[in-house]
C-alpha cells in the first residue's frame, strides 16, 4: 500500500464519497490493529475492552464527525491513535464509576512514564494535559503520543514527523518532563 493511495482515498471521503471509507478501510485496518495492540499492551490484563473492539470504535467515531480533512496518512494516524486514547479514557472513566471503593491495581501507562498510572483518575489528568500543552506546541504532543501511545521508535517518529531524531528525543523529553510537573505538582528539578 503506497501512502499516496490512502491519502487519495482520505481525499475522496473526506469530500463526501462514502464508498471510499469502504476502500480506505482494509488498506489501514491492519496499522490500526497493530496501534490498537501497542494501546494494550500498556493495559492492565484482565482489560474488558479488545483491540478489535478499539480500531471499531475509531471508525465509529470517524464516520460520526460531520466534516473531515486530512493533511496526509500521518495525519489520519495521528487522528486515530487520539480517539482510541480517548475510547480508553472513556472506558476507564465508566470501569472507575463502577470500582468506586475497590483495590484499584497500578499499571504504568508506559516503560517511559513509570510515574503514570494507565487504570486510574491519572489517565484524564493526562489527557487534561496534553490538551494544555496541545495549546504551547502541537508537534511536541504528537511526538509524544507517537512515541510513548502508539509505540514508534525516535527514529521511526522523526520519519512521520519530517524531523530529526535529535529534534524528537529533546522534545519528548521536554513534553515528559512537562507532563511530570503538571501532574504531579512538582517544579522541574524538585525532585
Amino acid at each position: 500500500m503506497e501512502e499516496t493511495d490512502i491519502t487519495a482515498l482520505l481525499s475522496e471521503w473526506a469530500g463526501g464519497d462514502q464508498t471510499a471509507l469502504a476502500r480506505l478501510a482494509p488498506l489501514v485496518y491492519p496499522d490500526l490493529h497493530a496501534l490498537a495492540n501497542s494501546f494494550f499492551r500498556k493495559e492492565r490484563p484482565d482489560h474488558t475492552l479488545q483491540p478489535t473492539a478499539l480500531v471499531g470504535e475509531v471508525f465509529m467515531k470517524l464516520m460520526a464527525r460531520r466534516k473531515l480533512t486530512f493533511e496526509n496518512r500521518r495525519h489520519f494516524y495521528a487522528l486515530s491513535a487520539r480517539l482510541m486514547r480517548y475510547a480508553l479514557i472513556d472506558h476507564a472513566r465508566t470501569a472507575g464509576a463502577e470500582k468506586r471503593g475497590q483495590q484499584i491495581q497500578f499499571v504504568p501507562l508506559s516503560e517511559e512514564i513509570p510515574w503514570l498510572n494507565s487504570s486510574s483518575q491519572e489517565i484524564t489528568d493526562l489527557d487534561r494535559a496534553l490538551d494544555e500543552l496541545a495549546l504551547l506546541d502541537p508537534a511536541q504532543v504528537e511526538m509524544l503520543e507517537m512515541r510513548y501511545l502508539m509505540g514508534c521508535t525516535v527514529q521511526e517518529t522523526a520519519e512521520i514527523m519530517g524531523s530529526s531524531p535529535s529534534t524528537v528525543d529533546r522534545k519528548v523529553r521536554l513534553a515528559r518532563a512537562w507532563l511530570y510537573s503538571k501532574l504531579r505538582g512538582v517544579e522541574p528539578g524538585a525532585e
